[in-house]
């Protein structure tokens, strides 16, 4: 099959995020027969071409995210992991984890050198590589679900990988920024850049290794990919890098089928990823303390519901670094308390509308989580909706491809904490629920999220961005809830973010106005203007006009929204 650029789009798709982001309209994309929200227009045409095809949800999610693996290179991919939550037209939702794992060479102490943590060795190189899972979580969400044949939903990207595309502008700037990263590696040059010169806009990329080794996945599945060639050249490359990662630990692997996590909100059914994701049992913490609120008497950015909620923030963090883990790891995690609202009445009455909380111990910053994951939603005719986030951690994660197989492996390991005992002020996390141990997967912000009500779907979305994914996600929430935006103006709205720790409340610029900074720094709390949080994909339907939204980020130029 040779996959359609984009001016040879199917009849009847709707495009709106080929255009620059300052002139697309702030008024979502409207369907009736089905959506692909991804964050790269050929992705979400890749998806909505399958449920044109006859395809479901599920099948649109698992096409898209493959092609992202072509097309968005930096989060996209074969070789990470992520987790996908689905609300079937009928029968209860179901969530998908096929987060990474520590090889079985792995340990508590493993990113210690001569008894002192290394930084390096947690976050950069082949010693940061943790097991794959994407293939294999994407294979079994559409064994169980899927209509189409798998080859099916893997010939766009295989043909994207083989012809090639048009590079564009937010990716030429992305592959120019990361090239010096990768220069150690020698293959990784050779797939993103001309003998060791940036791509230029307009320039096809071609990537002939990655499109054999997804002709393997889509031969074989899981087995394309776990063993074979694939896991051959994949072991190899860790070894020769002084890595953990085996052909064992490869074959290994299993995704895992997890009942959602569900909460409510002002009546709405809150269905979201469990751990190891701590995206859903913090979303909910927020969600259930912020119930308590009028939200729309204090007004959209108002100091006091920025206050309100970064203190909600705060408290949803500090439980996710004392409490969350790998579940089979840590077998009595007190979940269910954590998003009661019992535990939410007592958190809200803790919070002092005057004078913000101070975080404890004051100096003490989290190690870095990398912010490039990617999100895609999908809803299909029926109105089967799939919430997908993927994930390399850093941008284009270990920046190593693997020679003679085309595509990046992820740094994971870098979101287990550093090692057994080491939380101290300059930053080190050692609580015993996320420390490296084989097998074990590493916590995660993920927030793949599908709001329901009176028995039918009403928003899916997710988000990239490391920490500030839950933030964003709530956020994208209250503006349609509480806020009355459309969804289009409910992702484009300014975000704000608060982690506990470092004590700061973090917001994009212009977010604030004048009056509502001062207001926020008079009751105790530092600012810091950032770059952008967040790239949200959502879909909401609107039941009463029988008709699905669709809203691609701004943030993304290259993000789209297609339906029909």
């Amino acid at each position: 099959m040779l996959f359609r650029q984009p001016s040879l789009l199917s009849a009847g798709a709707l495009v709106v995020a080929l255009l620059a982001p300052a002139t697309r309209a702030a008024e979502p994309v409207r369907a009736r027969h089905g959506l692909v929200v991804s964050q790269h227009y050929l992705a979400s045409q890749v998806g909505f071409d399958v449920l044109a095809a006859g395809g479901n949800a599920v099948d649109a999610a698992v096409a898209a995210a493959f092609a992202l693996a072509v097309v968005h290179p930096a989060a996209g991919n074969v070789a990470g992991g992520g987790f996908l939550v689905y609300r079937p037209p009928q029968g209860e939702p179901v969530a998908y984890d096929f987060r990474e794992t520590a090889p079985a060479g792995a340990s508590p102490g493993m990113f210690l050198k001569d008894g002192v943590y290394d930084e390096k060795r947690h976050h950069e190189g082949h010693l940061s590589v943790g097991v794959p899972g994407s293939v294999a979580g994407l294979h079994m969400a559409w064994k169980e679900h899927g209509r189409l044949p798998w080859r099916r939903l893997l010939e766009p990207a295989v043909s994207l990988a083989r012809e090639g595309f048009v590079v564009s502008d937010e990716l030429a700037r992305s592959l120019a920024g990361v090239l010096p990263a990768m220069k150690a590696y020698p293959a990784s040059l050779a797939q993103f850049s001309r003998k060791g010169h940036a791509y230029e806009v307009g320039d096809l990329l071609r990537q002939p290794d990655l499109a054999r080794t997804l002709e393997r996945i889509a031969e074989r599945g899981p087995d394309g990919f776990y063993g074979g060639e694939t896991a051959r050249l994949i072991a190899k490359e860790i070894k020769a890098g002084g890595g953990l990662l085996t052909e064992a630990d490869l074959a290994a692997y299993q995704a895992v089928r997890r009942v959602p996590l569900v909460g409510s909100y002002r009546g709405y059914e809150v269905i979201s990823m469990p751990p190891p994701s701590s995206g859903g049992a913090v979303l909910l913490q927020v969600l259930n303390v912020a119930e308590g609120w009028d939200l729309g008497a204090s007004g959209f950015m108002g100091a006091l519901t920025v206050h309100r909620l970064a203190e909600a923030m705060r408290r949803a963090y500090a439980d996710r670094a004392r409490f969350l883990g790998d579940p089979e790891a840590n077998p009595d995690l007190p979940l269910r308390r954590l998003v009661s609202k019992e535990h939410a009445a007592r958190q809200r009455a803790s919070i002092d509308d005057q004078r913000a909380s101070a975080s404890s111990p004051a100096s003490f910053s989290w190690p870095p989580e990398g912010d490039q994951t990617t999100h895609l939603s999908t809803m299909d005719a029926e109105r089967g909706a799939v919430a997908l986030t993927t994930t390399l951690e850093d941008s284009y994660g270990s920046k190593i491809v693997v020679p003679g197989a085309g595509f990046l492996l992820n740094n994971e390991m870098g979101d287990f904490n550093a090692g057994p005992g080491l939380t101290d002020t300059s930053g080190l996390i050692g609580t015993p629920p996320n420390l490296a141990a084989p097998g074990r997967r590493m916590l995660s912000s993920m927030t793949p999220t599908i709001l329901a009500r009176e028995g039918q779907p009403f928003l899916v979305l997710g988000s990239p961005g490391g920490r500030t994914i839950v933030n964003s996600v709530l956020l994208a929430i209250l503006n349609v809830v509480d806020f009355g935006m459309n969804v289009q103006e409910a992702v484009d709205a300014p975000r704000f973010h608060h982690q506990w720790l470092p004590d700061r409340l973090d917001h994009e610029p212009f977010a604030f106005s004048p009056d509502t900074a001062h207001l926020l720094a008079g009751r105790g709390h530092a600012l810091r203007a950032t770059r952008r949080q967040g790239v949200v994909n959502a879909i909401l339907w609107d039941a009463q006009a029988q008709v699905m939204e669709g809203a691609s980020d701004r943030r993304s130029p290259d993000g789209a929204a297609i339906g029909r």
